[in-house]
C-alpha cells in the first residue's frame, strides 16, 4: 500500500501545478482559453472571455484583465524566456489595456485584439523549440520517448 506522500506526489504530478514545461503549457493554455474563449456569443458564433467581460467595468476592468495578461509575461519570464519575447508579450498586454481604457471604442477593440492569444502562441513557440517533449497534438501532451 502506498504512502500518503506517495499518494499525494502521485496526484500533484497529474494536476497541470508543477514547474515542468509541460505543465507549464497546459496550465497556460487552460488560463488562456479562461480569458479569451470562456464561452461563444450567441448570434455572433464568437467566443468571448473574462478578458472581454471584465473589460467592460469602466477603469478597474482594464487594471484587472491587464494583471491577468502579465501573469503570462511572468510565466513566460520563469520560463527563460528572451527579453525581446517578454517585451513582445508586454507590449501585447500594453495595447491592449491603452485601447481598451477608451469607453466603447476599446470595449469593441478588446472583442477583436486577443493579447493572451497571442502571448500564448508566443509562448508555445517558444516551448516548441526549447522543450520539444512539450509539443501538443489536438490537445494533448505528446511524450517524446
Amino acid at each position: 500500500m502506498p504512502s500518503p506522500q506517495e499518494q499525494f506526489d502521485r496526484i500533484a504530478d497529474t494536476l497541470p501545478a508543477g514547474r515542468d514545461a509541460a505543465s507549464v503549457r497546459r496550465r497556460l493554455e487552460a488560463v488562456e482559453g479562461m480569458l479569451e474563449r470562456l464561452f461563444v456569443v450567441p448570434g455572433l458564433n464568437r467566443p468571448v472571455g473574462l478578458d472581454s467581460l471584465v473589460g467592460l467595468i469602466p477603469v478597474v476592468g482594464d487594471i484587472i484583465t491587464a494583471a491577468m495578461g502579465a501573469w503570462l509575461v511572468w510565466e513566460a519570464r520563469n520560463l527563460g524566456m528572451s527579453k525581446f519575447q517578454l517585451l513582445r508579450m508586454s507590449a501585447n498586454i500594453g495595447m491592449d489595456a491603452a485601447l481598451g481604457a477608451i469607453p466603447f471604442v476599446g470595449d469593441l477593440f478588446d472583442f477583436a485584439f486577443r493579447s493572451n492569444t497571442r502571448n500564448l502562441r508566443i509562448l508555445k513557440r517558444y516551448l516548441d523549440k526549447h522543450h520539444p517533449a512539450t509539443m501538443t497534438l489536438e490537445g494533448e501532451v505528446v511524450a517524446k520517448r
